[in-house]
């Protein structure tokens, strides 16, 4: 007696292989019945069953949703049943997603991160005034700090008005001023005096626990 071995290389390619071969087989079968009533009744069954296979779908929103979605493309589109959910179309699936806009700060001045662009993106939407005039100075000084924080000891204040003047399409304009920012050892002093913070905090917590380990 001989047996013909199937190989996987030999079978049909699963389209959603997560299921297994299994699943597929019996959503073969399902477009394959010849009434719809029959049609209707396995592919609720199947869906079924693919939920208890993907228990973490659960917690997402629309999750029959989903995996009626996921059978119709199981079957290639090819499934005629009555769904509780519109059929999607092979177009929607191979529409490729719009793409997404880099922030600014992405590519010009990475160092200031892309919170800086959201600030003075609020900061453009203010009326002119004092409270505006605030929060540039605001801003330019915390850039200032980013600055420094990336490795440098000091820079120019006309650096940071350059960079500002850049990143707001030329809307923030303090290139002409004559009112300093902060100094740069005051805002290197902070930034210090938080490692040391940090590094007392780490000491004592590792002295803490070596004189736990003592009195065990």
């Amino acid at each position: 007696m001989t047996f013909d071995l199937e190989y996987n290389s030999g079978r049909p390619l699963m389209i959603i292989p997560e299921y297994g071969r299994h699943i597929q087989k019996l959503v073969d079968h399902c477009v394959a019945l010849e009434t719809k009533e029959e049609r209707d009744k396995m592919a609720k069954a199947i869906v079924d069953v693919m939920g208890n296979l993907q228990p973490h779908l659960r917690d997402v929103p629309d999750f029959k949703h989903k995996l009626w979605d996921q059978l119709y493309i199981m079957s290639d589109f090819k499934l005629d049943v009555e769904s509780p959910y519109p059929q999607p179309s092979k177009e929607e699936l191979r529409e490729k997603p719009e793409g997404l806009a880099y922030p600014k700060s992405a590519s010009r001045y990475r160092y200031y991160g892309n919170n800086i662009q959201t600030m003075i993106d609020v900061a453009l939407s203010w009326e002119e005034g004092e409270k505006k005039e605030a929060l540039v100075y605001t801003i330019a000084n915390h850039m200032k700090k980013c600055y420094l924080n990336w490795n440098k000891d000091t820079v120019d204040d006309k650096v940071i008005f350059k960079h500002l003047f850049d990143l707001s399409d030329g809307k923030i304009d303090l290139r002409e001023t004559t009112e300093p920012l902060s100094e740069s050892k005051n805002l290197l002093r902070k930034r210090n005096s938080q490692g040391q913070n940090n590094s007392k905090s780490n000491y004592k917590k590792q002295h803490n626990n070596q004189h736990k380990n003592r009195k065990r």
